[in-house]
């Protein structure tokens, strides 16, 4: 591991204390989270685009679907997902 802190942006800040194996472990963890969490976040952006675009039902399907899912798994808070599910109906809705 490196000698300094980082911070939210990755710029290195400094020398800090020596890092415990647990706080080593969770850095890791939190790492492959974020990866994770990115991806997921992605998919809902290509798949809330795809059903703005398409305005096809199964494409709408697949966005809500996704979203739920993601707020379930506490990627997305569940407000978020539902105001993006809002949006989206509604967006859908009115270019009928």
């Amino acid at each position: 591991m490196a000698a300094g802190a980082r911070t939210a942006r990755g710029e290195e800040v400094g020398p800090v204390a020596k890092r415990t194996p647990s706080a080593l472990k969770r850095l890791r963890q939190a790492e492959k989270r974020t990866l994770r969490n990115r991806a997921v976040k992605s998919r809902i952006k290509t798949l809330v685009k795809k059903a703005r675009a398409t305005r096809d039902p199964q494409a709408l399907r697949a966005a809500v679907k996704a979203l739920d899912k993601a707020a379930a798994k506490g990627i997305l808070h569940r407000n978020a997902a539902a105001r993006r599910k809002s949006r989206l109906m509604r967006a859908l809705q009115q270019a009928r």
